[in-house]
């Protein structure tokens, strides 16, 4: 256990003490690669002293450096060996570190969960439903019901913009001179069905005699002129009225 622990009685948590532990091995890492960079260096430079020594002809120091030399590279695989063997154990704490927070999330989910269990009540999860379809059928029995009347009403308008307007094609109809009544009865049988009258104007504009037209009077055809004359009048008024 720590002073600081020991003094003011503070505990510490694992996650904290693994944390800690692994901050030390990183700065064991550190460490082991700055004395393995030095020892590297001074292989290197004793390397270019016994090649210095060599061309002097000092076998006897070429012979202590290149002891010197042999050991410095054992170190050096040795602090290679320590620093593999000190991540080997900085990744066994952090694996721990992992499954710790792995098992607090999942007590933290387990918890949640058997909250939300003891919170679910399924009579009364029944009864919310079970009022909800009701009122979901009686919301959508009064919009039926005020689509009808809606629908009665925009009826009713429609009557009466009928009417009214009937009401003005004959006001208008009455200030020309046109029967509306004449009008609605020969309107829809104006092209197919043809009148005496009819047949007289197209005998005439063929150019030939009418034997089938009927003369008023036994005459010769002189006392007809005026009635077509003003049922050619009441033709052009038509067409004009259903151009419009």
């Amino acid at each position: 256990m720590n002073i600081i622990e020991t003094l003011f009685g503070r505990t510490v948590t694992p996650a904290e003490r693994l944390r800690q532990h692994q901050r030390a091995l990183a700065k064991a890492q550190r460490e082991l690669d700055r004395e393995r960079t030095k020892l590297e260096q001074q292989e290197k430079k004793l390397i270019m002293d016994i090649k210095k020594s060599a061309k002097a002809g000092q076998m006897n120091a070429c012979k202590v450096m290149a002891k010197d030399l042999v050991r410095t590279r054992r170190y050096v695989q040795k602090f290679y060996q320590m620093r593999t063997q000190l991540q080997a154990v900085g990744l066994r704490i952090q694996t721990l570190r992992s499954n710790q927070q792995m098992a607090e999330a999942m007590r933290g989910a387990t918890r949640a969960m058997g909250a939300m269990n003891r919170g679910l009540n399924l009579p009364q999860i029944q009864r919310i439903m079970n009022e909800f379809e009701r009122e979901s059928a009686t919301m959508d029995m009064k919009e039926e019901m005020m689509s009808d009347a809606v629908d009665d009403v925009m009826d009713d308008e429609l009557e009466d913009e009928e009417e009214e307007g009937d009401k003005i094609l004959k006001q208008v109809l009455d200030e020309i001179g046109v029967d509306l009544s004449q009008q609605l009865s020969d309107a829809p049988s104006g092209l197919a069905v043809s009148s005496p009258l009819t047949e007289a104007r197209q005998a005439v504009a063929v150019g030939g005699p009418s034997d089938h037209a009927p003369t008023p009077g036994g005459g010769g055809g002189g006392g007809g002129a005026p009635d077509a004359s003003d049922e050619d009048a009441l033709q052009a008024r038509l067409d004009a009225l259903r151009r419009g």
